[in-house]
């Protein structure tokens, strides 16, 4: 009898139907399709649109979508994750939004915020719940609208980010599937690189924070792209010599979807071959807390029982993280 472990038993996701390809940023910002795709990998993404909509109303569809596959009814769930970036508003917490809207009316739940480290961080913490005992089903979700707080008139920025959410249901697996070990780091110091100006409490909204066009996402690219390089890296490196694995172990590294260079200095890192790489940023860009959830969506029918997966993530704050899975189904 193996000690209780939290297994990923379903995922889904949901990406809006508008698709902004590179051609079209030319016409918005001083860019074009051969330097994008050259420098992040990013050919098109995917863009909510339309008047009173939120990140909530990403992640309805991929939630009731999770919820079908899995054959289960809202209602069961005991406990919602959301992590995100753009909650809907400042408060009540997008998690208790999108419970009302799904009808989950006996979970409780709260938003996580790590920047794209976010659904790495609320898998880890969705996985406590199930470990304790306390809860048996876990919903952790992760789900951006970037479009909302990116100045399409940065062109450092508005190239990099899309709309997307994927989720995953957390269940107690006592046969040795579901999470192994997670290492998860974050370091306030670089905050300054990439973060957003004004909207908190340190900066409340006012006349000039919006005439300066500070309620945008701001990144030093150069500087966060050689810290993402390395500290995404050696997390996954550190989660492969804890467990004792070497590259052949490894069927599948998810990372995080911010840069395919990024991408490609892990897996090289790591030994591990371009061919095990779940990689769909040519056609979402980095919708955040998305990213990771959404791969695993797309690679769900590839994944098999018991592959060691390994998902790594680095976002603003700086945040980052690598967890090692062993599928469940």
């Amino acid at each position: 009898m193996h000690k209780i472990q939290a297994a990923i038993t379903a995922v889904h996701g949901y990406a809006p139907e508008y698709v902004l390809t590179n051609h079209e940023l030319e016409s918005l910002v001083e860019t074009n399709d051969e330097w994008i795709t050259s420098r992040t990998g990013i050919k098109e993404r995917r863009i909510l649109k339309g008047e009173g909509t939120a990140t909530s109303d990403l992640a309805v569809p991929a939630v009731e979508g999770l919820l079908k596959k899995r054959g289960i009814g809202a209602e069961e769930i005991d406990l919602i994750i959301f992590c995100t970036t753009t909650p809907d508003m400042p408060f009540p917490a997008t998690a208790n939004i999108l419970a009302d809207k799904i009808g989950a009316k006996n979970a409780w739940g709260y938003d996580l915020q790590a920047a794209c480290s976010g659904f790495v961080f609320g898998l880890a913490t969705g996985a406590s719940f199930i470990e304790s005992g306390k809860h048996q089903k876990v919903l952790v979700v992760g789900g951006d609208k970037m479009s909302s707080i990116i100045d399409y008139q940065d062109r450092a920025t508005c190239i990099i980010f899309g709309d997307g959410c994927g989720c995953a249901l957390l269940e107690p697996n006592t046969e040795g599937y579901g999470v192994i070990d997670s290492v998860l780091k974050s370091d306030g110091s670089g905050r300054e690189f990439l973060h957003m100006k004004a909207g908190g409490s340190l900066r409340p909204a006012t006349h000039d924070s919006v005439d300066k066009r500070e309620h945008y996402a701001y990144q030093e690219g150069k500087t966060v792209f050689k810290f993402a390089v390395t500290n995404m890296a050696d997390v996954a490196a550190e989660i492969m010599e804890r467990n004792s694995l070497v590259a052949d172990d490894i069927a599948w590294l998810v990372p995080h979807q911010a840069n395919k260079r990024i991408i490609d200095a892990t897996a090289n890192r790591m030994g591990i071959d371009e061919g095990k790489v779940v990689i769909n940023i040519e056609r979402y860009g980095n919708t955040t807390n998305g990213t990771i959830p959404l791969c695993l969506w797309e690679w769900e029918s590839k994944f098999k029982k018991g592959d060691n997966i390994v998902l790594a993530a680095f976002g603003g704050g700086f945040t980052w993280g690598s967890m090692l899975l062993k599928w469940a189904y």
